[in-house]
């Protein structure tokens, strides 16, 4: 049997880290694979940190950027890669959404991570969102044989954005991360441009994982992460 394959695309090179570290862990902790994408390292927008660095430049922030998210990534178990297309704003286009498909069905994920389609407070990440979902759509055709190569669809879901009410996500799967927690910390404080989020996403997790316990009446979920189902599953029985 092949290994089960999880693609997580983030407009920035730290968003995985934040919203899917724990299932990333999880989904290798079980012997499956996983290769996260990074659209841009977030070198503008999302390095402050970095930038006060006396006689900082943009090269400089995105080596830096490259090396914490890798290390993040391998404590994880997953695979990075960036394709380093800028940010604020993050431009797609044409080459950039072909680039996404051609690296979709080469790697032919069982499952797909990104954003939401809406963010009032982030410019990239509905343009993240949108090169996903098509490209995801010109790997799979249309679904029947094609006049080029393609790929089994994949499921869809977005990970929880920072200010999830804004975004209308509703989260449809929790995931049990309690097992993996460590790691996911682990990775957390490998992003030292962010690390005012750590322990906002640390809380996050207890939040959820809350929920877990409510709905599954499992005491033994600390932690959790949200997702948004954005195809329908389908299962053999209920």
């Amino acid at each position: 049997m092949s290994k089960r394959r999880m693609l997580v695309v983030g407009a920035h090179s730290a968003d995985f880290v934040w919203r899917s570290a724990g299932v990333l862990a999880a989904h290798t902790r079980a012997g499956g694979e996983a290769l996260v994408v990074a659209l841009s390292y977030g070198e503008r927008g999302e390095s402050g940190e970095l930038w006060k660095e006396p006689g900082q430049t943009e090269e400089n922030v995105k080596r830096i950027r490259h090396e914490e998210a890798s290390r993040a990534a391998t404590i994880l178990g997953a695979e990075f890669q960036a394709f380093d297309l800028g940010d604020y704003p993050l431009e797609m286009g044409s080459d950039g959404v072909g680039r996404l498909a051609e690296l979709m069905r080469d790697f032919q994920p069982h499952v797909t991570l990104t954003h939401p389609a809406k963010d009032p407070y982030n410019p990239d990440h509905p343009v993240a969102h949108a090169a996903v979902a098509r490209a995801r759509l010109l790997t799979a055709g249309a679904g029947v044989e094609s006049g080029f190569r393609t790929a089994p669809p994949s499921e869809f879901l977005a990970f929880e954005p920072h200010q999830p009410e804004l975004c209308e996500f509703t989260p449809t799967v929790f995931v049990d991360i309690t097992d993996v927690f460590e790691l996911k910390k682990l990775a957390m404080k490998e992003m030292k441009a962010q690390q005012y989020l750590q322990e906002y996403y640390s809380q996050r997790a207890e939040h959820r994982g809350n929920h877990a316990r409510k709905v599954t009446g499992n005491k033994q979920i600390r932690q959790a992460e949200a997702f948004q189902r954005l195809l329908p599953n389908v299962v053999g029985t209920l």
